[in-house]
């Protein structure tokens, strides 16, 4: 990813639950905005709970811009017959900080391992079409460290500028947390870093 690709494409919040069936077996599919594995684990305990007399919980995630992370668990169905389908529309769709889960109820009638991937894959795209896909940008956090007699040049860099204050501490001695798109960091870093008395440091 270079510096320019400062975007990544996500799902604004827990889609709607969608349904696909084949021979009697239904496929529930689910999509989740994730931020961390815990945020993984917590989803999927919920739905082992409201699905718990379902066959399979079958799932696939990615996490991470710049270092990506992920997995895909096939849950007792045949090798990759599951979880890869499910991680394929991820990447089909290109989306990232994303949990994808199939629950499978059996129908009485095997699928075969064709029948299978093309019932997650269907089910895992339902679930993403069922999402409000949207675009955030990659931001770079920085904290900034000031006497209070250097707080007019400091907040004017702030207004012209138009930096996110994550959180500030304006006393005798100042501190800011400012997020910052990837691509303008670089320089919003130098005009602070050639500021007298400012300290800058990535967070």
């Amino acid at each position: 990813m270079s510096t320019l690709d400062d975007t990544y494409k996500t799902i604004m919040g827990p889609s709607q639950e969608s349904l696909f069936k084949d021979r009697n077996s239904k496929f529930y599919g689910y999509a989740f905005p994730i931020q961390t594995e815990a945020d993984i684990k917590k989803y999927l305990e919920s739905l082992r709970k409201k699905h718990h007399t379902a066959g399979h919980h079958c799932y696939a995630w990615q996490l991470g811009t710049d270092k990506i992370s992920h997995r895909a668990n096939d849950d007792g169905e045949p090798n990759n017959s599951a979880g890869q389908p499910i991680y394929g529309q991820i990447q089909a769709f290109g989306l990232t900080n994303i949990l994808i889960v199939s629950v499978r109820y059996f129908g009485g009638t095997k699928l075969g391992v064709g029948g299978l991937i093309n019932a997650y894959r269907t089910s895992a795209r339902m679930a993403i079409e069922a999402s409000e896909v949207i675009e955030k940008t990659i931001d770079v956090v920085y904290q900034l460290n000031f006497g209070y007699d250097r707080m007019n040049k400091v907040m004017r860099i702030i207004k012209e500028k138009s930096i996110t204050v994550l959180n500030q501490k304006l006393e005798l001695e100042c501190m800011l947390v400012i997020s910052i798109r990837k691509k303008e960091a670089e320089a919003i870093h130098d005009i602070f870093m050639n500021l007298f008395k400012v300290s800058i440091k990535k967070v």
